[in-house]
């Protein structure tokens, strides 16, 4: 029932709902894969934001990019 919903939008109004959709996944996203790449002061704490990217979900990443993110270095 909803994927015969979801087909009979109109394109423009198909690309607002699944940019709206997108939209609270992108920061998880990042964090996962940014977090994922970066070294930190202890891996207890690497795996720590990584699982908070994972298990809660948009808070998780929000959380990530204000101070997780700040706290990781390249790997070199």
């Amino acid at each position: 029932m909803l994927l015969s919903e979801l087909l009979s939008l109109s394109p423009g109004h198909l690309a607002l709902f699944l940019g709206l959709t997108a939209l609270p996944i992108l920061p998880n996203c990042f964090a996962i894969w940014h977090s994922f790449h970066r070294q930190f002061p202890t891996p207890l704490e690497k795996m720590l934001w990584f699982l908070l990217a994972i298990f809660v979900p948009v808070l998780g990443g929000i959380v990530y990019l204000v101070w997780g993110r700040k706290r990781g270095f390249k790997e070199s």
